[in-house]
């Protein structure tokens, strides 16, 4: 499974991948009501069933559905009773993401390796050897309560992983809206502790750091945040790290660390082979996203040359668009899913680039701040 099929800038080579990743495995959120959040992932994001543990499985503590598109799995968990540690990171953070799980070829090498470098263990290798075959994995903390699970399914033939089994909707399937895989994923962090996490990243993960942007580079007016951006040596694993700024006001990430109470992931972005057709379906099933005036489309093209979408389409549904050495990208980015102003997705198409959409910082800084006067935080 591959997640990039281009050329990569050298910039990936200066990655030490001492522990070799091979993708991204899963993305598990703690959520209050996880069918009902299975429900929304399906109707509007187009993700179809995939499976399922719980009660039916034998649990008795949680109940988990997972839903897939293209290489994308959402595990979505909920706590069965009271005082659980996953009804307190609900109560604490309200629904968010808890495990980024990554897919390697040696999951107790790769904890090892991790811990030997000083990362804080989550969960010791385990083995699960059963009809299905073997399957390891391992976990290390990151920033806030937000941990790493690494997979290893080199010898495991069953469904996701033990204990689930296959979750089917025959009557109900809307169908994919074109996501193919998860590009990157942020992560925010309180102030003075990006470069902490991002030396984490290098250190113990063997990432390099593939991009800076300072307070200049993002910034309106009335608020700035800092962030680095840090890949594994094939660049399929990306988190780009946020930091608040200082500015007049309060910015996105300092609402962010408020209303989530800690450090987190705070998007993820998700690939697109056709950008306006997968905004057009999202729109069509009640997504509803950032809205970019219409003065942003009058210079675009000024900045970033010929591009083979159609602009008005591109302006109609709020699309933004950048260009670096390597191509260009398109890109649009959800309000919160959440009540909490936290959680929020991206939608990504790249045609060549390998950016993250400088050129658009102020726009979209903008039209945040929009909506955090609306909700009274900025």
């Amino acid at each position: 499974m591959s997640n990039l099929d281009l050329t990569l800038p050298k910039i990936y080579s200066e990655a030490q991948d001492f522990m070799p990743l091979n993708g991204t495995d899963y993305v598990e959120l703690y959520v209050s009501n996880s069918k009902q959040a299975a429900h929304f992932y399906k109707s509007a994001f187009g993700f179809q069933s995939f499976a399922y543990a719980g009660l039916a499985t034998g649990l008795k503590d949680r109940e988990s559905y997972v839903v897939v598109q293209g290489a994308i799995k959402l595990v979505l968990t909920s706590p069965l009773k009271s005082k659980t540690a996953i009804g307190k990171h609900i109560d604490n953070h309200g629904d968010g993401v808890k495990v980024v799980a990554l897919w390697v070829n040696d999951a107790t090498a790769a904890y090892e390796t991790a811990i030997g470098k000083g990362a804080r263990s989550y969960m010791k290798p385990i083995i699960t050897d059963y009809q299905d075959g073997k399957m390891v994995r391992s976990g290390i903390y990151t920033y806030g309560e937000t941990v790493h699970v690494f997979v290893e399914r080199t010898e495991y033939t069953g469904h996701f992983l033990p204990g689930f089994v296959k979750w089917e909707t025959p009557d109900f399937n809307p169908p994919s809206v074109g996501f193919k895989y998860i590009d990157h994923m942020v992560g925010n962090v309180k102030l003075g502790q990006m470069n902490t996490w991002v030396g984490f990243y290098e250190e113990v993960m063997g990432f390099t750091n593939i991009l800076t942007f300072d307070d200049k580079d993002i910034s309106t007016e009335y608020t700035a945040l800092m962030s680095k951006v840090v890949s594994n040596g094939n660049g399929r694993i990306k988190f780009p790290i946020n930091e608040p700024a200082q500015g007049l006001k309060r910015s996105q990430v300092d609402e962010y660390l408020d209303f989530y109470e800690g450090e987190g992931v705070q998007h993820l972005a998700v690939a697109t082979d056709d950008i306006v057709g997968t905004v057009r379906a999202l729109r069509s099933r009640g997504v509803e996203f950032l809205q970019i005036p219409n003065s942003y489309y009058q210079t675009v093209l000024d900045r970033v040359g010929h591009i083979d979408e159609d602009i008005d389409s591109l302006q109609e549904l709020g699309v933004l668009i950048d260009r670096d050495d390597e191509g260009y990208l398109l890109q649009i980015f959800t309000k919160p899913i959440e009540p909490r102003p936290t959680l929020f997705f991206e939608i990504i198409q790249r045609k060549g680039a390998q950016s993250f959409g400088k050129g658009n910082f102020k726009a979209l800084f903008e039209a945040i701040e929009r909506e955090q006067a609306v909700r009274g935080t900025l």
